[in-house]
């Protein structure tokens, strides 16, 4: 069911500043970062220079729009122009992108027959990037917006607890699949599974839900993408939490869902850091320890090992 890229604008529109807490509160944009982008919007609209380069970082964005791009170099461009901003606007800058391409994406998932709900679940990543921007560096901003293109793109989709994004396979990963018995190529269609911070539990009811929803949302949506396999690159599929952690626990519940795909052997220690504490620069001697995953990541660190990112897959 092909679909047309939305076609662009003359010129990227920014909601008048009456109207931009309403479109923010829809994006789960943090209370108190909403009067600093109503009050720095002028500096948008206003200067020709940031008017010209708002455009661009749209027309950056919505190229290609809908197709399964992973890493793309246009991404990388897309940071890079980001970064571009005024310093005036600092990290608020790609906040106004992602509004003035919000009608793209909205109009992209009618075209789909994506239910509104879940549209308004997945762009409430913007808020949610926010918030950690704002726990990493105590002040406005989006973190990561090149992680949110795939969410403005029409790539990836909240549907419950967990988040997946439209993908192919890779070359090294298709013989792993072969061997499971699936008829897999490189490059064809899969799914990868993301963890969002700031959404409970990780609890296997949640993630039994997930997977539903995903399993009846891909097939209605996008039936020409036939996916056979969902992947999970994450830390907290590093088998050695399982020396910490309680057979029953959520994250070894987790883990136990997935078939492993490879091994990493390069260390990943600031991941788990930055997202069970906040902050991939705290000192590992001050990590705290509240919580058992808390224990798990600081006590192991501190005893001289290292974390791994996992790498694996599930049938879909």
């Amino acid at each position: 069911m092909p679909v047309d890229r939305p076609a662009l604008p003359d010129g990227p529109v920014l909601p008048d500043p009456d109207d931009l807490p309403e479109v923010l509160l829809d994006l789960a944009v943090p209370h108190e970062d909403i009067n600093a982008l109503v009050r720095l919007s002028g500096a948008v609209t206003r200067d020709a220079g940031v008017t010209r380069l708002l455009e661009e970082c749209v027309q950056e964005l919505v190229r290609d729009f809908g197709e399964v791009t992973g890493d793309r170099e246009g991404v990388r461009r897309f940071g890079e122009r980001i970064a571009q901003a005024p310093q005036t606007l600092g990290a608020y800058f790609a906040a106004y992108v992602f509004v003035a391409a919000l009608p793209y994406t909205r109009a992209y998932h009618r075209e789909r027959g994506v239910a509104a709900e879940v549209t308004r679940h997945t762009l409430a990543d913007l808020g949610r990037n926010m918030a950690s921007h704002r726990r990493r560096h105590g002040k406005g901003g989006v973190r990561a917006p090149q992680w949110l293109t795939h969410h403005f793109r029409g790539e990836l989709y909240q549907l419950g607890r967990l988040q997946f994004e439209r993908a192919t396979v890779g070359q090294r990963t298709a013989p792993v699949l072969r061997a499971a018995g699936l008829d897999a190529e490189p490059d064809e269609p899969c799914v990868n599974l993301h963890i969002p911070d700031y959404r409970g539990p990780l609890t296997p009811a949640a993630c039994d839900r997930s997977l539903t929803l995903a399993r009846q949302f891909f097939p209605q949506h996008f039936p020409e993408e036939p996916y056979r396999a969902a992947m999970c690159h994450s830390w907290l599929l590093d088998p050695q939490l399982k020396r910490y952690l309680a057979a029953d626990s959520n994250t070894v519940r987790f883990q136990e869902r997935f078939r492993v795909t490879r091994e990493d052997t390069e260390p990943a220690d600031e991941e788990p850091i930055r997202f069970v504490f906040g902050n991939s620069r705290l000192p590992v001697e001050e990590l705290p320890r509240r919580t058992s995953v808390e224990r798990a990541v600081g006590d192991h660190l501190r005893a001289g090992g290292h974390w791994y990112i996992g790498r694996g897959w599930l049938p879909f």
